[in-house]
This record gives structure tokens, sequence and C-alpha cells, in this order.
């Protein structure tokens, strides 16, 4: 039977076009599986529509057909093949939602089975599947109507998550602060989602989160990573920078995780690839969602532990003998940090905050024998520029948290010498609290506003931003969500993007960076891949 099946031969599915959240990582994945095909002796199949991508390069596969990826085009090719089944987990969420119509047509999905698959995307079956097993997750609610929306979100108390089924990239997924805002982004996610569900779930303020990449067969795991979010939750996971081995998480928190994800992978009876997010507050831990299929973190994980998680995916789906890798996360000597690159620059008029829909449009991953030395590498490969020594610094911080947060790093950039200067909320702060010596900026109230206060005569941020010698921004807005009006904030972020100065937006990246300087990180000398795989101790 099996040389039969390796005879008929296998489909894959692409990823299609290119989009914010469908890149070139759900290519590699697509590109590995094929390739595990083909040296495990079956015929492969790809179905695929994007010219820029490896997997239609004619030699990557034995048969490629060129074709939308629609339910009537995939079935034609699978029945005109006589393939044996068609792998819909390497090409993100454009093939998965192929999974239900393939298989009530009639296709034989490897892996995970289509019913499973629904179970994980469909947002009120998962959650109703996480209360069966007991694991934890925000408090949540499946929209019945935009009455029931907010007296849900009254009673857990603002601000709420709105979340729709079956979507890549976060779309239309909002962070809601208050009423109005939730009754606006409940009538965008119900556009989005069709007829599928959209749940409002609690949103959590300071959590940590937490990715689990991994691959399963018959609902046992076989390998895993855990990797963390340098920022907190709320900045959706493709714009992220993730740090692999992760550095700061309890050991019982990492036994909670490896426990929930077990769980899940049982219950929803997996075989190949899946992803699941966490969240974490202290050791409590939290599940936001879990996808049955690669996710854009497998060719980062796969580099880092110099095990290709999805060769790997691939012979368990097609149901041939699996070993694990021998990896060992704890004897692993050295970090790897992906960092998000953005195209603000070309997006006129574009906010250049995160949120928890994704906007990143590229990363880049770099290794160090250092948390920080990695960070600030990946961070110099995406294109951003550290300030010159005796150059200005500009800091806009919206709240005392936060201001209390950066103190430490304010103090050093002072060390350093730097010029510093600040909005006058962030200045007064920093003045009343830490002594530091600050010039004051007027915050802008549109963008013809450089002119110097009459009051105090301080100048305008525009200005300084625009003709002074201000090199680094760091401005973290206050609230979970964009505001609709042009603020202040606004119109500093943009102005620094559109004359090149580099931008922070993250207080948890604006205080790593400031370390990652005072450290010297950025006097690196470069290192081959090899010298770093040769520290694995296994």
């Amino acid at each position: 039977e099996l040389s039969e099946k390796k005879e008929r031969g296998v489909v894959v599915l692409g990823c299609g076009a290119y989009c914010i959240g469908s890149s070139v990582e759900f290519d590699w994945c697509a590109v590995s599986a094929v390739r595990q095909l083909r040296r495990d002796g079956f015929k492969s199949i790809i179905i695929n529509y994007n010219p820029e991508t490896v997997s239609t390069d004619y030699d990557e596969s034995d048969r490629l057909y060129f074709e939308e990826m629609s339910l009537e085009r995939v079935l034609d090719i699978y029945e005109r093949e006589g393939a044996a089944g068609v792998v819909v987990s390497v090409g993100g969420q454009i093939p998965n939602n192929l999974a239900g119509p393939l298989a009530a047509s009639g296709a034989h999905i490897l892996g995970t089975a289509a019913r499973d698959i629904e179970r994980a995307e469909d947002r009120r079956q998962f959650s109703n599947m996480l209360d069966t097993l007991g694991l934890k997750q925000p408090a949540w609610s499946v929209l019945k109507s935009k009455d029931e929306a907010v007296e849900f979100s009254n009673d857990v108390g603002f601000p709420v998550l709105v979340r729709p089924s079956f979507v890549l990239s976060g779309a239309a997924m909002r962070v809601a602060s208050d009423e109005s805002q939730l009754r606006n982004f409940l009538g965008l996610a119900a556009d989005v989602a069709d007829d599928k569900p959209v749940v409002v779930t609690k949103f959590i303020l300071g959590a940590k989160e937490i990715e689990f990449d991994g691959v399963a067969s018959g609902g046992k795991i076989l390998n895993y990573a855990i990797g963390e979010h340098l920022e907190n939750a709320g900045v959706h996971s493709g714009d992220a920078t993730v740090i692999l081995p992760a550095q700061k998480l309890y050991v019982g928190t990492i036994r909670q995780i490896k426990k929930y994800a077990s769980a899940i992978a049982g219950a929803l009876n997996i075989t190949g690839p899946f992803n699941i997010q966490f969240m974490a507050t202290g050791n409590d831990v939290m599940v936001i969602e879990c996808n049955l299929r690669s996710s854009r973190t497998f060719p980062f994980v796969s580099k880092t532990l110099h095990a290709n998680f999805i060769s790997l995916a691939t012979k368990a789906m097609c149901g041939l003998p699996v070993t694990p890798y021998n990896i060992s996360l704890l004897d692993i000597d050295y970090v790897c940090v992906k960092a998000p690159m953005f195209s603000f620059t070309r997006l006129r008029g574009a906010d250049p905050t995160l949120g928890v829909e994704m906007s990143s449009t590229g990363e880049v991953a770099c290794f160090g024998d250092d948390a920080h030395e990695a960070f600030l590498q990946s961070l110099l490969a995406t294109g951003f520029k550290l300030p010159k020594a005796n150059s200005s610094v500009l800091l806009s911080i919206a709240s005392d948290p936060f201001r209390e947060e950066f103190a430490e790093s304010a103090v050093i950039l002072s060390k350093l010498g730097f010029k510093l200067l600040g909005t006058p909320g962030t200045v007064k702060y920093f003045k009343e609290k830490y002594q530091l010596d600050m010039k004051v900026v007027t915050k802008p109230v549109d963008a013809e506003d450089e002119g110097d206060c009459p009051k105090t005569g301080a100048p305008s941020a525009l200005a300084e931003i625009k003709e002074g010698d201000v090199e680094l921004v760091i401005n973290i807005s206050e609230g979970t969500t964009r505001k609709d009006e042009i603020t202040s904030g606004y119109l500093i972020r943009r102005a620094a993007v559109d004359f090149g100065i580099s931008l922070v937006t993250n207080i948890k990246c604006a205080a790593w960076l400031v370390k990652s300087m005072e450290h010297g990180f950025h006097n690196f000398k470069a290192k081959s891949i090899s010298e770093f795989y040769s520290l694995h101790k296994y």
C-alpha cells in the first residue's frame, strides 16, 4: 500500500499570493515538505500560483500546477492525478481553510483530520474544548448581538479583544478600550468573519506571550520549541521580537506550557505541524489560540535548533516511521532573536505602531552568545540605525508606569553622553525623580506645528526631528489600541519615519536597546552559523 501511495503521489498546497501575514516563511515550509516527500520516494505535486516562490521552480517538484487555490481547482487536480492525499498544513491559512471543504468532497487530508482543524480554528469550539479539558484561558463569550458583547465586556471589564475565526495575521482583530470602540470593531469583525463565530475575550494587560511550535504524530508530541515574545501580549506574533530558546520563563511556567500543549495535541489528535500561543502572568499560564498548521516561526525554529521541523512533520503526515530529533533546549549555548521589518516609510500616513493586527512585511533573525547581543544584531539587520555619540534622543512616554520602567534606561542614555529631549510630562517626571538634565520640546498639535511655544519658548518636537540632531525617537503611547483621531504621538512617530530617524514604540524593546548599547554589543564580530551549531552539546 505504501508503494502505491508513493506512486500516486501527494498534493502539497502552497501559500498563494504574498501579503502581510502570508509570505516566504510558508513557502519555506511548502518547499521543505516537497523535498522530504521526494527524499522518501513520493511523487510530489505542488499547487501554487505565485511566481515569486521557490515552490514554483520547475525542478522543486515532480508536478507543478500553476493554478488558483480554490476548492474546484484543487479537486480537479487531485482527481486528475489520482493522488493519495493532500497536505494543507504547510502553506498558511489559505490551504488550511480548504481542509473542511476538501474532506467533504472526498479528498484524503494527510495529517490532522479536517474536523479537528475546524475545532481549533472555530473560536467557540476551541474555547469549549479548553473548558472541557480544564485548561485556563481568558474569559470569553461568543458574539450573538452587540448589546450582549457590551454586557459581557462590562462584566469582565475593559479592555477586551475582538477575535474573528478562520483568519490569518489577526485580520480585524482589535483591542477595545470602551463601548464605542467595541461596537465599531464588532461590525468590522463580523464583515471579515462572514458566517464564522466572532469571540470577545478579556484582554490581559502586562502578560508575557509565549510561542509553542511543535510536531506531533497521533496526538503525541515528537519535538517542540518554546520561544518568548520580548513585547508584552497585545503585539501580533508576526510583529513581535521572538527570543529562542526562551530566556526569562520560570521552570514552573515551562512545565505548565508543556502539560497544556500535550493535552491539546491529544484532544485534537494532531499529526503534523502545529503552533500554540500562550500568555503568562507570573506562573499563571493561559491559552490564546492553536493553529493546526505550520506557523511563520517554523523556519526560525528549525534554523535555530538545526532541525527541520517540517521534514519531521511530513514523514508523520505520510504515515512513515518517525524518530524525534535529539533536542535539549537547556543545552543550547547560544540565543537566536527574530526581529520584524516594516514598510512604514512606503505607506504614506500609516501610524507606525504595533497592535494585535499584523503589519510587518518581513523579518530577520540573528544568532548571539547572549540574548542582548542577538537582539541588537537582529535590530541592526532590519536597517535600524543606532544614534551616533553625543547626538540627541527624544523621549515621549505617555504614562508614569512606563516612565518608571524606562527610568534606568534613561539614566544609562545620559551616562552614555546622549543629549536627552522630552515632551513636558516626560521631562517633568525624569527631572523630579532622577534629576536628569533634559530639554523640553512641545507636543505638536498638527502637522504644521513647528514653531516655538509662545509661553515657554520651548521648541516643537517636530522642529527638532526635522532640523535638529535627533537620531533616536522613543515614543511609548498610552492605551491598548490605535486612536482614530490624529494625536501628537502619531505626528511625532510619523515625522520620525518620514525623516529616516530610528523609532522605537515598545517599552520592552526600548529598554533592551539601551541595555545592549551599554554593553557595547554593536561592536561585534560576525560569526558563521556553523560556529554556533558547533556549540550544541548533543
